[in-house]
């Protein structure tokens, strides 16, 4: 998934041209129980994605690999694709766990999603890597400050939101070894040994090997 990269990119156009459409698609969207603007989630994951090796294509999916499943579905990856090209379409769709309304069961879109991610290309995983990165960066940080409380944001609460970056680390672990792999692998155990959840595999569902 990448390293820090030999060569410097250049960011034309087209990257402002993203980062306009997700801040306008976006817009009035906060972080869970925040009032920090969500583009500044994208805006994070588009730096991790060129810190550790994206090209300008994954620096655009990451500003825009939302905005299929929190701005408008299915159509809006047709537009994605016609406004930026296949390319980042295809990475952007590639992180996406749901393009319908409503949503299927938490627990079966995150299922789904592990199991999509095994077949899933180095560079939709590169930046699957970077978002999952910057929200367990994210939880850490307002865990220091309000504890245990912070659970309650998530469908999953506190086993079942362990349990999905556990099961997301395992499956990024068998491609090749990188340092935002390894860095999302120290994140999420720092949140484990914060929570004192116990080792990893307490929050295995019974379906975790059909995941595998």
């Amino acid at each position: 998934m990448g390293g820090k990269r030999e060569k410097s990119i250049k960011l034309g156009p087209r990257f402002l041209k993203a980062f306009l459409f997700a801040a306008e698609k976006h817009a009035g969207q906060v972080r869970k129980a925040s009032t920090t603007p969500y583009i500044a989630h994208l805006m994070g994951v588009a730096s991790l994605a060129l810190e550790y090796g994206g090209d300008e294509d994954m620096a655009i999916a990451a500003l825009l690999h939302d905005v299929v499943e929190d701005c408008g579905g299915a159509p809006m990856s047709k537009e994605v694709k016609r406004r930026f090209g296949s390319r980042v379409a295809k990475i952007v769709d590639g992180c996406t766990d749901s393009d319908t309304y409503p949503k299927p069961p938490w627990r079966a879109r995150k299922e789904n999603y592990i199991r999509h991610l095994k077949s899933a290309d180095a560079e939709t995983r590169l930046v699957s890597a970077a978002d999952k990165l910057n929200n367990v960066r994210s939880i850490l940080s307002d865990y220091r400050e309000v504890g245990e409380s912070i659970w309650a944001r998530f469908n999953g609460g506190r086993e079942g939101t362990l349990w999905y970056y556990r099961a997301l680390v395992e499956e990024f672990k068998r491609g090749k070894p990188s340092r935002l792999m390894r860095e999302l692998e120290l994140a999420v155990q720092e949140l484990e040994e914060r929570t004192k959840a116990g080792s990893p595999a307490s929050f295995k569902p019974a379906s975790f090997q059909e995941v595998k």
